[in-house]
C-alpha cells in the first residue's frame, strides 16, 4: 500500500507513519520541517521500513503541494491512502485572537488538507483501485471547547468536508476516515499557543502538564488510526471520553450546554491564575 503523510516529522503524524511502515506500507512523507523528516525517514529505514519519499512542504502553501504531488506521482500514478496529520495548535477568547492568528490556523489545518486532497485525491479516483482518505480533526471538530474558536473553526470544516467527500468518494470505493482525537501526548501540547497569555507562565506550564497526564500516547492514537483506516470506519475516536461526550452532546443536550459552561468557568478561573503569576 502506498500511503502519503502529512506532519509525519512528530506527533501523531510520526507514531502513524511507522506503525504504517510496520505494516509493509511504502511510504511518502511530508513535514514542514525538512531536517525532523530526514531524521524520522532515516529511523523507519533502519528498521526496514520503505519511504520512498519524504519531502518538506508547507501544506498551506498549494504551489508547493501540487509540487510535491508532482514529485509523489513521478513514482505511482496513485496513492492508495491519504492521511492529513499536519496541524497546528492556535487557543484564545475572541478579544485575545489576532487576525493573523485566526488566518494562520484555518490554513494549515483547513486549507492544507484540502491542498493535499485537491493534489492527490483525484488521481485515486482516475486509478480506480478504490482506497482511504483520512483526515485528522480533533474533539474541537465536535464540541465546543474553551477559547478554541479558531481551532474549532478548522477543525469544523475539516469535519465538513469530510462529512462530504465520505458519500462523494464512495463510488469510487474510497473510504473517507474522521479522526477526532481527544488529548494526546504530543509535542503540539507544549507548541500551543495561547493568545494573550504569558508562554512562560507558571500557571500555564501546570496547565500542559496536567493535560499530559490524561492524555494518550501518540502511538495510542495512531492505532485507532490505522485499525479503523483498515476497518473503513467513518468515525475514530483515539479516547473513550471524546466518545462519551459526543454522545452526551447528541443525546442529552441540555447536559452538553451545562458541561460547556461549566468548563468555560474553569477556564475563566485558569487565565485568571495565568494573568497573577
Amino acid at each position: 500500500m502506498r500511503v502519503l503523510v502529512t506532519g509525519a516529522a512528530s506527533g501523531i503524524g510520526r507514531a502513524t507513519a511507522r506503525r504504517l511502515a510496520a505494516g509493509g506500507a511504502r511510504l511518502y512523507l511530508t513535514d514542514i520541517r525538512q531536517d525532523a523528516l530526514d531524521a524520522e525517514a532515516s529511523e523507519i529505514r533502519a528498521k526496514g521500513g520503505c519511504v520512498v519519499l519524504a519531502e518538506a512542504v508547507d501544506v498551506s502553501d498549494y504551489a508547493a503541494v501540487v509540487t510535491f504531488a508532482d514529485h509523489v506521482h513521478q513514482s505511482t500514478d496513485a496513492l492508495d491512502a491519504v492521511i492529513n496529520a499536519a496541524g497546528i495548535a492556535t487557543w484564545g477568547t475572541v478579544s485575545a485572537l489576532s487576525h493573523d492568528q485566526w488566518q494562520r490556523v484555518v490554513d494549515v489545518n483547513l486549507m492544507g488538507p484540502i491542498h493535499v486532497i485537491e493534489s492527490f485525491v483525484p488521481r485515486m479516483v482516475d486509478a480506480g483501485r478504490g482506497g482511504h482518505l483520512v483526515n485528522v480533526s480533533s474533539a474541537a471538530g465536535l464540541i465546543g471547547l474553551p477559547w478554541h474558536a479558531a481551532y474549532s473553526a478548522s477543525k469544523f470544516g475539516l469535519r465538513g468536508v469530510s462529512e462530504v467527500l465520505r458519500f462523494d468518494l464512495a463510488r469510487h470505493r474510497i473510504a473517507v476516515t474522521l479522526v477526532c482525537p481527544g488529548g494526546v501526548d504530543t509535542p503540539l501540547a507544549d507548541s500551543v499557543t495561547v493568545a494573550g497569555v504569558d508562554q512562560d507562565s507558571e500557571a500555564l506550564h501546570a496547565l500542559r502538564a496536567r493535560f499530559r497526564r490524561h492524555a494518550v500516547s501518540a502511538d495510542h492514537a495512531a492505532k485507532a488510526i490505522v485499525s479503523g483506516m483498515l476497518a473503513r470506519r467513518y468515525l475514530v475516536y483515539t479516547s473513550n471520553d471524546i466518545r462519551l461526550i459526543h454522545a452526551v452532546q447528541r443525546y442529552v443536550p441540555p447536559l452538553y450546554a451545562l458541561i460547556m459552561r461549566m468548563a468555560n468557568r474553569a477556564a475563566d478561573v485558569v487565565a485568571a491564575r495565568v494573568a497573577a503569576s
